[in-house]
């Protein structure tokens, strides 16, 4: 019998994005940090899942890219999909934990991580992450983020059992500023981002997946993904996921 933590890789290794975000605002978040191919970079994309961040980054930049994730399925799927887009000479992928990370003290120009630093918590990972970063180089993180200072209470009792960190924009930056940073730039991914995606193409994969999988395992996680699609529907108002750009001071 497989585990949860096998069938979590079985529904979510077909997908582009393991995530809530897009292209559109991966160019953004670089733009504000002021990435472009003027200089050649050295950037760790950490969590990065099966690559949609590290293949645009090794596309659109003059970069060198670590792309690290605890899951080898992912990471092998990232090599292909690399392969097919020619960026493979770009692209080294890096099987390792986020928070025991084998790189030296000022190794990068940039750490990327997007949807993933929740795995530590935003703050433990923003100040760990540092210390891998040049003086004035760049971080951007996506999280998970309160939009309104208040919100129903079936909303916020979900992600504050989910992710106790989750807050507002204005303690993520405060957060980044204890730590050592300058806040640089902020936006929040809009619905498409989650619902075009994300959501949707992982509604299309739950019925294969399901037949793969006849066992309550396998129904009970399509059971909870569904209860949070629907919680978003319902109360998308309330939350998203914001982009935070800093600079190392």
């Amino acid at each position: 019998m497989l585990t949860d933590y096998q069938l979590l890789v079985d529904l979510h290794l077909p997908a582009e994005r393991q995530g809530p975000g897009g292209d559109r605002e991966t160019i953004r978040a670089m733009e504000l940090a002021g990435l472009d191919r003027s200089r050649s970079l050295n950037i760790a994309d950490i969590g990065c899942g099966t690559g949609a961040s590290s293949l645009l980054l090794a596309k659109e930049l003059d970069a060198k890219i670590t792309s690290v994730d605890f899951l080898p399925e992912f990471l092998e799927e990232l090599r292909s999909r690399a392969d097919r887009l020619e960026v493979s000479d770009r692209i080294s992928t890096l099987e390792c934990s986020m928070d025991s990370l084998p790189f030296s003290d000022g190794e990068f120009d940039v750490i990327w991580s997007e949807g993933a630093v929740y795995n530590m918590g935003f703050e433990a990972g923003v100040s760990y992450w540092r210390r891998f970063l040049k003086p004035g180089g760049k971080l951007a993180v996506s999280e998970i983020t309160w939009l309104t200072s208040e919100r129903p209470s079936e909303i916020q009792s979900y992600w504050e059992g989910e992710y106790p960190e989750i807050d507002v924009p204005s303690s993520k930056m405060v957060a980044l500023e204890c730590n050592g940073y300058s806040p640089e730039g902020f936006f929040v991914l809009p619905s498409y981002c989650w619902l075009d995606n994300y959501y949707r193409p992982m509604e299309a994969r739950f019925a294969p997946f399901l037949d793969s999988h006849d066992s309550d395992q396998a129904r009970s996680i399509v059971e909870a993904e569904k209860f949070e699609i629907d919680l978003y529907e319902r109360y998308h108002k309330y939350y998203s996921y914001g982009f935070y750009v800093a600079s190392k001071l």
